[in-house]
């Protein structure tokens, strides 16, 4: 008689900012989870993204981007979380950026290295390259590195090759017992996931430098009665950047709020009531204090 044996294990998902990290969980997991947007660090702390079949069950971390410039304390943090994953992954997934080999990516390649854990190299955006040969020299120079078990093109958009990377992280998994329900997709609060889908509305439609200024707090979530009521507080640094979120006659804010509200709703399967407002927090963003209590300070993970 033949046993099935149960495989568990944690799957960090790193990289320079900007690689399609979350997109490429998002497409594993079949659904929606992390937030994107075309600007670099988007994603702020460890995200967990559950995908189980059978007898197996990978534990996805979808980290911060790893960067070398971290002036600010939001930016320590960030890059502490996910060197934190590093060190606590079963397995280590680095994303790449099509043909190019940068030097964030060098420096990211140097903390899995001293992480010391199996990795994956994943070649991303290839649906971009019409001559899919010029992947050919980073394939070549990952692979003279030694330190990764596998070495994959895809495009995390698109699907190529998602499917095949599953497949073998499932197979690259330690034996042990399940440590969620199968049906489980992530660990986080509907809480939580309501604040990050303002957080995105606030990337992609407010300018390059302003997103990174921002945070958003959920005061209340009251699920009570057949509307969820959910009061939000959007941080800023500088008046003049409030009046920038909330836009002429109110209505960016009103726009962020009802894009936000609709991506509610299909998390919850039920109609939401959703209140934002702007405040002034002045230099939220380098203040560790602050940072804890957004929940930003890498304690999750450490």
């Amino acid at each position: 008689m033949t046993t099935v044996t149960d495989r568990c294990g944690t799957v960090a998902i790193a990289g320079r900012p900007n690689v399609g990290k979350s997109t490429l969980l998002n497409r594993v997991l079949g659904e929606k989870l992390s937030i994107t947007s075309r600007k670099p660090q988007t994603t702020r702390r460890n995200l967990i993204g559950i995908d189980t079949e059978g007898a197996c069950q990978a534990i996805y971390v979808d980290t911060p981007g790893i960067h070398r410039r971290v002036q600010r304390a939001i930016n320590r943090s960030m890059v502490g979380h996910a060197k934190a994953a590093l060190g606590d992954a079963d397995l280590i997934v680095l994303v790449l950026d099509r043909d190019r080999l940068t030097e964030g990516d060098q420096w990211v390649m140097r903390q899995v290295e001293w992480a010391a854990k199996p990795a994956f190299a994943l070649i991303n955006k290839i649906d971009l390259l019409s001559d899919k040969t010029r992947l050919l020299p980073a394939m070549d120079r990952l692979g003279a590195t030694g330190l990764f078990a596998e070495i994959m093109p895809v495009s995390a958009l698109g699907g190529e090759g998602v499917a095949e990377f599953r497949s073998l992280v499932f197979q690259s998994l330690p034996a042990g017992p399940h440590l969620f329900a199968a049906d489980q997709l992530t660990d986080e609060s509907e809480r939580f996931l309501a604040s990050e889908m303002i957080r995105e509305k606030l990337m992609r439609r407010l300018g390059d430098e302003l997103p990174h200024r921002t945070a958003v707090v959920v005061e209340s979530f009251d699920e009570g009665s057949a509307v969820v009521d959910i009061r939000a507080q959007i941080l800023v640094e500088r008046a003049g950047q409030k009046r920038i979120v909330i836009g002429k006659d109110g209505g960016k804010l009103k726009s962020i709020g009802r894009e936000a509200r609709l991506d509610i709703e299909r998390m919850l399967g039920r109609q939401v009531m959703l209140h934002l407002w702007v405040k002034v927090r002045s230099g939220w963003s380098d203040s560790p204090a602050a940072l804890r209590s957004l929940g930003l300070d890498g304690r999750r993970f450490s």
